[in-house]
């Protein structure tokens, strides 16, 4: 009797406190960037023409909302129209799923350079780890339009304004995204949502076009989609200086500590760093060690759970020199010993040759620095397996 008065209020506190028993939590995300060269830009102006972008998500859920930014921009961005489909192939959508989104009541929307907007919150049946569309149709754009240019998965502009209903005439195709960078469902509070920044490995290097199969993408899979994974991969990226786009020291709060509703955090970066030593790697070294251990008590004061990710084998690539394997070595023995990260992911056991682990194995490698299909599928199932201890 008393058992079943206690279920009748926690079942009364749930209904009368609805609210606080949800959150925002991301399903996908990706970290922007400006421009790196003229091919991140498309031949054709966005300008008064509409783009299709795919996007593959962890989570599902009935309530979304989505992000859109000019953070990386110096200019306005105008917007006539955004709306939602589930994909289909290539260009094609389920128009019978499409649902416009809106900003404030309203349909279009001008962001400020600098600047991102949320879309109002929308109704909508979206399926754990099912491909969705995004469809843009601008105004005037920035000269410069804030990107990211390692998407994996190809997007389309077609000249002019698009509907639901309209067949969709490409004029071209493009493997960047733009202006998007989130999308949240309303979960319950106990939903885990897993935010992993890293560099090229992360981004999918090595990973098939449209495939959606880096290790992120993977590690979403097998964890049955009942985890959030937010991809926050760079190509090219540095932990603490160099390399292509803001280092992970500079853009942690913005691309991994802002995501709403994360859990736990993954760190996976480094190789870049240790690739561009140019002395006997001392420095390289602490400072490396350094921006971890800024990286964990900045989730730690948050209440975030984080792992560190060994690096993994350079042998064969143009990185690879004694002292830069030491560095290597020496880096991935704090992160495995150390006791600062509540949990180590050790990709590098996970795809080192047996006989030589300073090397990939030859079957999970796509040009010994990143893996192939298989070396992310490899990572991807590790990654879920350590996450779940």
């Amino acid at each position: 009797m008393k058992k079943a008065i206690v279920m009748s209020v926690l079942m009364l506190a749930v209904c009368l406190g609805g609210k606080a028993q949800t959150k925002w939590v991301g399903t996908w995300a990706t970290a922007v960037e400006r421009p790196f060269s003229e091919g991140d830009m498309p031949k054709t102006a966005l300008d008064g023409n509409s783009l299709r972008q795919v996007i593959h998500v962890s989570l599902g859920g009935k309530k979304l909302r989505l992000r859109l930014s000019n953070e990386m921009s110096t200019q306005p961005v105008e917007i006539k129209s955004v709306y939602i489909a589930d994909a289909g192939d290539g260009t094609d959508i389920d128009a019978g799923t499409a649902a416009y989104l809106t900003f404030d009541g309203k349909k279009s929307v001008t962001i400020e350079d600098g600047e991102a907007v949320y879309t109002d919150a929308v109704t909508y049946n979206l399926k754990p780890l099912q491909l969705l569309t995004v469809t843009i149709n601008y105004g005037k754009t920035p000269e410069k339009a804030t990107t990211h240019r390692g998407s994996r998965t190809t997007s389309y502009i077609m000249s002019g304004e698009s509907a639901p209903e309209s067949i969709y005439n490409v004029t071209e195709k493009l493997e960047h995204w733009y202006n998007i960078s989130a999308l949240e469902v309303e979960a319950p509070a106990g939903t885990r949502c897993i935010a992993c920044i890293g560099n090229s490995i992360t981004d999918g290097r090595g990973s098939t076009t449209d495939r959606q199969n880096r290790w992120t993408d993977v590690m979403a899979e097998t964890l049955g989609g009942e985890v959030g994974v937010l991809n926050l991969g760079i190509g090219g990226n540095c932990v603490v200086s160099g390399g292509i786009s803001e280092p992970a020291v500079k853009r942690f709060g913005r691309d991994v500590l802002a995501q709403q509703g994360i859990t736990d955090i993954i760190v996976f970066e480094g190789v870049n760093d240790i690739g561009g030593i140019k002395d006997d790697g001392a420095e390289r070294t602490r400072a490396l060690i350094e921006a971890y251990r800024d990286f964990v008590r900045l989730a730690h004061s948050k209440g975030i759970r984080i792992y560190g990710g060994t690096i993994t084998p350079i042998r064969n690539t143009s990185y690879w020199s004694d002292v830069r394997e030491k560095v290597r070595q020496n880096v991935n023995e704090w992160i495995r010993t150390s006791g600062n990260f509540d949990g180590v992911i050790d990709f590098e056991k996970a795809v080192a040759d047996p006989q030589a682990p300073d090397t990939f194995r030859k079957e999970l490698q796509s040009d010994w620095l990143h893996p192939n299909a298989e070396g992310y599928k490899v990572l991807g199932k590790y990654a879920a397996e350590a996450v779940q201890k």
